[in-house]
């Protein structure tokens, strides 16, 4: 189910980054920069003529080994993850990302810098709301291949597991959570990447991590390390000595957290996920996550998000009690019978109203609309609409009852199939824009079984009832 909660948020200025790519070893320039309302994240090639926009979505990603790539028109950005980690945790909507090569700078392994970078620019609040998928229902994504599995279940807030056991005694088996996406900073931002010893000696016989070294990775030694194999980690490092800790890990490197790996894979859950296009309320929990089941679910949700955008129908429940009766209804619209045309209020938050109205041949309208075949008139849905859209805005201001709602405009009204007594009309409503000095733009749907009836933008103005 998607709602619309909070703003969107860009940065206030540009920032310049500087590093190397981690496979590639080729320095690269990135930037991130402010970008309007609706953008949503976007990649830049700018060392290309024409430069080639690919947005940070799910249906982009062309591989996920070693980190994800996306790819449009044969041109690709690697190593995205950590970058679209920052950007979520920091709540960043809007964000053109320019770069002069293929690959993201690895920087320290983390998502640290970019964070940093983020706080520098500063982010900035927009007029528009930010669409958020609030899961209502379990879904469960498994890999069979692979044993792994991502279940994402209702919460109040947006919350993550993960647990990773890459069956080697030196890692041993790990859990990491985020109670809170507020908390990214200071709980998962700095955790570095890492690799096993055995894992590192195959990519760089083959050429790769030719940007890696101590102080981006963090190496786990699963097995004996050999003189051999020590010379060509020296070599590969630029070091004169490498030494193995007591606690199994390369070199001098000092862990951040006791469990680092496990929150690496979750800041990595965090940036895959966002490649669905929009922030996610619920509960994620992740079993030896991986790039390919992360992005795999992504699009599994993105195709979600796409379904529910075509039907719009709220996911309502008629047998709990509503959050107000057709009395509290009428405590705060001035509407009366037979001109009273919601019956409930079954959902009311800042942003969105769904409404009810049950059609009875009863309607003193069904006398001449029309006789013998009874037809609830079009101009009246929009007018239900409209009421119910009152409830939302008239829920703003303390004193309800002093106000009257009054339209302003109607655009792009369609209707879809008649509706006849007997029917329950749902209506959804859902803002467009921030209410400003009592003016309501609001997106409206009109439901039967689920079937979309008619729908339409209105605008409407609460004005202060005269003495």
């Amino acid at each position: 189910m998607i709602k619309e909660f909070n703003h969107q948020k860009t940065l206030s200025k540009s920032v310049v980054l500087y590093g190397i790519g981690l496979h590639s070893g080729k320095k690269v320039k990135l930037s991130l920069n402010p970008a309007p309302e609706n953008t949503g994240i976007v990649f830049r090639r700018i060392d290309l003529n024409p430069f080639i926009e690919i947005p940070a979505m799910a249906n982009f990603v062309s591989r996920t080994e070693r980190g994800t790539t996306l790819e449009k028109e044969g041109v690709e950005v690697q190593t995205t993850e950590h970058l679209l980690a920052a950007l979520m945790g920091m709540s960043v909507n809007n964000c053109f990302i320019e770069i002069d090569g293929s690959e993201l700078p690895i920087m320290d392994g983390s998502s640290q810098t970019f964070v940093d970078a983020i706080k520098d620019a500063k982010v900035l609040e927009q007029e528009q709301l930010q669409e958020v998928f609030v899961v209502n229902e379990l879904i469960h994504h498994t890999c069979p291949d692979t044993g792994s599995e991502i279940i994402l279940l209702p919460s109040a807030h947006t919350e993550y597991t993960v647990m990773i056991d890459f069956q080697t005694k030196v890692l041993g088996t790990q859990n990491a959570s985020l109670l809170d996406i507020a908390d990214f900073e200071k709980e998962i931002a700095s955790s570095r990447t890492f690799s096993f010893l055995h894992e590192l000696e195959m990519l760089l016989d083959n050429g790769l991590i030719k940007g890696g070294d101590l102080n981006n990775a963090i190496v786990y030694v699963d097995r004996p390390l050999a003189d051999r194999n020590m010379d060509t980690l020296k070599k590969a490092f630029g070091k004169d000595e490498i030494i193995v800790k007591s606690n199994g890990i390369l070199d001098n490197l000092t862990l951040h957290h006791p469990n680092e790996a496990a929150r690496h894979k979750l800041l990595d859950v965090i940036g895959d996920l966002s490649l669905c296009g929009m922030p996610i309320k619920g509960r994620i929990i992740s079993n030896k996550p991986g790039h390919k089941i992360n992005t795999d679910f992504a699009k599994e949700l993105l195709s979600i998000i796409k379904n529910n955008r075509k039907s719009n129908y709220p996911s309502v429940d008629l047998t709990k009690p509503p959050v107000m009766d057709v009395n509290q209804i009428m405590d705060m619209l001035p509407h009366r019978p037979p001109f009273l045309l919601v019956d409930k209020i079954l959902e009311l938050t800042e942003s969105h109203v769904v409404g009810l109205k049950n059609v009875t041949m009863n309607e003193s309208f069904f006398q001449g609309h029309f006789p013998g075949a009874p037809v609830f008139p079009g101009v009246l849905q929009i007018e239900a609409m409209a009421q119910a859209g009152g409830v939302l805005v008239l829920s703003t201001v303390p004193d309800p009852e002093n106000y009257l709602t009054f339209f302003m405009k109607i655009d792009n009204v369609k209707f879809k199939r008649p509706v006849y007594p007997g029917d329950t009309l749902i209506f959804k409503l859902e803002l467009t824009t921030p209410i400003r000095r009592g003016i309501c733009n609001v997106r409206g749907y009109a439901f039967v079984n689920g079937q979309l009836v008619s729908q339409g933008d209105l605008m409407a103005q609460i004005s202060k009832r005269e003495s």
